[in-house]
């Protein structure tokens, strides 16, 4: 598994900032951008972090530093975004399901913004017609990405408008005079299949003739990264390359398009590490449980999607190898791992969990009433603490007593 940070760095963090902790390695994140705007340097790119992977605002600052874009679910993303200092030309805004209001807050910012509805598309139309040029996101009845839960291109799927409905879509455009800037689409997370990509371009093409003002051609994320030790990352030199030869065979009149991307666990998902202390070790006669002080309420991604995360214990690494089910300390079955083979585990060890930046910290919660975890953010060698802990007042910070 790539680990950016050794096993003595993460020990120290431990050490420094109690547990359990989430460490992110800011230069694993640069990597990753580096990988992008490499592989597509071929062709006219712009990348956007989806940011509902994390959003923490140093986490933000940072990837606005390294030049990339962010890329919005709701509109207090993009109020983060625009707090840690990202111009509002650098941020985008893919609605879904949402009131109308979150829609006129995000034109008022100056940001992209996508519809994915015809009723929202209708009332921008009317409000606004041709003056703020507006992307949309469609569905293109492709189903694609790792887990149905996590597929979102599929015929059934809530997301976008549907691209059988484009006559309607149109009818809308004509009738209100709508700019439209850009035609979206989001199939999936951890795709590896470059066709899938291929296929999403090839549909949004056939509209292209329909919208006169369009300048973007936006394909969303979903690139895979490695959580098992044999999984493969997207290969981002081979997706670029054929989509550049399928663009290249086109002639849209002599029209070109800028391509749009959204990654947002190909970014920061291999920077991110949740240390874990373990509490106890219990023995029931048929496996050996390893509890320790974390749970779904930090890391819910094992128990929704059945995800698999690398885990080392870190406190005694060169000891012989035992099966070991790691749980959490939470009032519900929340296992991390199941009869997973680990350097022999005692009580006060240090857990590591590998591939915790995306959607880790960023689904976490109070359940248990429990404390979030702190964040810390490795940069330059230097840790900085970039979130507290929570504390017993943070449980009570929202809380009205009226008995």
């Amino acid at each position: 598994m790539p680990q950016s940070l050794s096993h003595s760095q993460l020990n120290d963090l431990a050490e420094r900032f109690g547990t359990p902790l989430y460490v992110y390695h800011a230069e694993k994140i640069k990597e990753q951008y580096e990988k992008l705007t490499s592989g597509f340097s071929v062709i006219d790119a712009k990348f956007f972090f989806a940011c509902k992977a994390l959003t923490n605002i140093n986490i933000l600052k940072y990837i606005d530093s390294i030049g990339c874009g962010i890329d919005c679910s709701s509109i207090n993303e993009v109020k983060l975004a625009l707090h840690a200092g990202v111009h509002p030309h650098k941020i985008l805004y893919t609605s879904n399901g949402i009131s109308f209001e979150e829609i006129q807050e995000a034109v008022e910012a100056g940001v992209h913004v996508n519809i994915d509805s015809l009723s929202n598309l209708e009332k921008f139309g009317k409000k606004y017609g041709n003056s703020y040029p507006v992307g949309v996101r469609l569905r293109p009845n492709i189903l694609a990405g790792g887990n149905l839960k996590i597929s979102t291109g599929h015929e059934r799927s809530k997301f976008g408008i549907p691209i059988d409905r484009i006559d309607f879509l149109k009818q809308i455009v004509e009738e209100n005079q709508i700019k439209i800037k850009t035609l979206h689409i989001h199939t999936g997370s951890d795709i590896k299949d470059a066709d899938i990509f291929v296929h999403g371009v090839k549909v949004l093409s056939e509209l292209v003739s329909h919208f006169p003002d369009l300048e973007v051609i936006d394909l969303g994320g979903g690139f895979k990264v490695p959580y098992e030790p044999e999984d493969e990352e997207t290969d981002i030199a081979l997706i670029a390359g054929k989509l550049k030869k399928f663009l290249d065979s086109h002639v849209f009149n002599g029209r070109k398009f800028q391509l749009w991307f959204e990654p947002g666990k190909y970014l920061v998902s291999e920077c991110g590490y949740l240390i874990t202390q373990v509490n106890v070790i219990k023995d029931n006669g048929v496996q050996i449980f390893a509890g320790v002080n974390s749970g779904l309420n930090h890391l819910i991604r094992p128990m929704m999607y059945d995800a698999y995360h690398h885990i080392v214990n870190i406190s005694n690494p060169t000891a012989e190898e035992k099966a070991y089910t790691v749980t959490g300390y939470i009032c519900e079955t929340d296992t991390f791992a199941n009869d997973r083979l680990l350097h022999e585990v005692r009580e006060g060890d240090y857990l590591v969990i590998y591939n915790a930046g995306a959607y880790g910290f960023e689904m976490s919660s109070n359940y248990n009433s429990r404390y979030k975890p702190a964040e810390v953010l490795v940069k330059d060698g230097e840790a900085f603490l970039i979130r507290k802990r929570d504390e017993f007042e943070d449980l009570l910070r929202k809380q009205v007593k009226v008995l």
